[in-house]
């Protein structure tokens, strides 16, 4: 076993195919169903909304679908990316385990969510598309849209969570360099944003609600389509670049993880580190164990409850079979943003409920600590939603102390935290509050969908 501070492949070695895991599942997906029919949707039922190579893609079956070479050769400006041991942080930790993780922070955005943004700019400028509308929530998501948009001319509408919006201004500034506009949610531009704000005129926001007023926007414009961050298949399905070099990555190692683990909100990064490792479990005998970790007070997957829901708050886009809080839940104002989401993807929803993945719940005060301690063994300060992934290494190793054995981990770093610098400031400060959430809560809130068909 050789060991190695970091593993690096060249512009060669990057990864020319996506994964498409729905061709390895045990058991399909239930299908999406038309808001208003409740038949499942088809290719037309998604049209004004999406391309149609990314419509394609969500209902592929097929193992491993083509980078096209125009994307490939914009990854490269980032891609691949280190696969690093964390040497510092085990010593930390004290314990008998070796950590790797994959830093997606090197993309010019500061995070994974350029992967799907280029390809999804790519298919809608082939498409003649002029203009894009899309939600954010810490401004990860908005920012590699609006870099991505950049390279094809295509102009954006951003529709920014109210509570991230003011915790994070300079995530709006990146949108704005890269020639997006950027608005609050719930806002007045929508007549979604503008009943929530007459019903709750100091609404914090949420993404169902940011993405209600984004599918608005794009269906009341024919030159406009809607571009999502996570949760849907196309989405998931370009994040598994991450996973397969990292598989690459371990064979020049020598090595290969017991667990991989993945910050949680809709299941974009999650996924794309941990489905091709879901692959070596399904088809060639690995045992790794998959974690999936949210926060303790968005909690649909580790007590969400799995039936069909809305994507969105007011009810615009197709009932999705997922592991939900329901569509009106509103989480409270933690400072990871991108995991503020009720409910989860479809293809991370059916694997959990199959067993073929975990999932973890961590409150906020102990993953500022857990990203605290890591940036100060290795030099890198985490964002706030990829802290609850180092939280969750950190509980790893302290099993591992206990039971006195060794185990590898790999985690998703999926972004840095250099514009979520105040959130920092407010853990220093001891100003950060770990929020709880009811059972009654939460049965209040999916109450409302028992009449939808599961």
């Amino acid at each position: 076993m050789r060991k190695m501070r970091k593993v690096i492949l060249s512009e060669k070695e990057m990864p020319t195919q996506w994964y498409n895991i729905q061709a390895d599942m045990p058991n399909p997906m239930q299908p999406p169903l038309h808001p208003v029919t409740r038949q499942p949707v088809g290719p037309d039922d998604l049209a004004p909304l999406f391309p149609m190579e990314l419509i394609m893609q969500e209902v592929s079956q097929e193992r491993y679908i083509d980078i096209p070479e125009e994307v490939q050769d914009i990854y490269k400006i980032w891609r691949p990316s280190p696969l690093i041991r964390a040497i510092n942080f085990e010593k930390a930790l004290d314990a008998p385990v070796k950590i790797y993780y994959k830093n997606e922070s090197v993309s010019p955005a500061g995070s994974h969510k350029p992967n799907t943004a280029v390809p999804q700019a790519y298919y809608n400028y082939k498409e003649g598309v002029k203009k894009l509308t899309t939600e954010t929530g810490a401004g990860q998501w908005g920012s590699a849209l609006a870099f991505a948009c950049g390279f094809f001319g295509i102009e954006l509408q951003v529709f920014m969570v109210k509570v991230s919006f003011d915790q994070k201004p300079y995530r709006k500034s990146m949108m704005n360099t890269w020639n997006a506009n950027v608005v609050a949610s719930p806002s007045n531009l929508t007549q979604a944003g503008k009943k929530i704000l007459s019903e709750h005129p100091d609404s914090p926001g949420s993404l169902g609600i940011a993405i209600s007023e984004a599918i608005e926007a794009a269906v009341s414009d024919p030159g406009t389509k809607y571009s999502l961050g996570s949760v849907l298949n196309h989405v998931l399905l370009h994040q598994t670049i991450i996973g397969q070099e990292a598989l690459k990555q371990f064979e020049i190692a020598e090595d290969y993880p017991d667990v991989v683990i993945g910050c949680f909100g809709g299941g974009s990064n999650f996924a794309g580190i941990s489905f091709p490792f879901v692959r070596e479990n399904l088809t060639n005998g690995k045992s790794a164990r998959i974690v999936a970790v949210e926060p303790k007070s968005c909690p649909k997957l580790t007590r969400g409850k799995f039936t069909y829901d809305f994507g969105d708050t007011v009810g615009m886009t197709p009932l999705i079979p997922m592991f939900t809080l329901g569509h009106n839940f509103m989480p409270p104002k933690i400072h990871a943003g991108g995991l503020r989401y009720h409910g989860a993807g479809p293809i991370v929803s059916q694997l959990l409920k199959d067993k073929l993945i975990e999932a973890s719940a961590v409150p906020q005060k102990e993953c500022f600590e857990a990203g605290v301690k890591f940036a100060r063994s290795e030099g890198i300060i985490p964002a706030p939603e990829t802290t609850h992934a180092i939280a969750q290494v950190i509980r790893e190793a302290e099993q591992a102390k206990r039971e006195g054995k060794s185990k590898t981990i790999l985690f998703n770093l999926s972004g840095h935290g250099l514009v979520d610098m105040a959130a920092y400031d407010q853990y220093f400060a001891g100003g950060l509050e770990d929020f709880s959430i009811s059972q009654e809560e939460i049965e209040a809130s999916v109450r409302s969908l028992e009449v939808v068909p599961a």
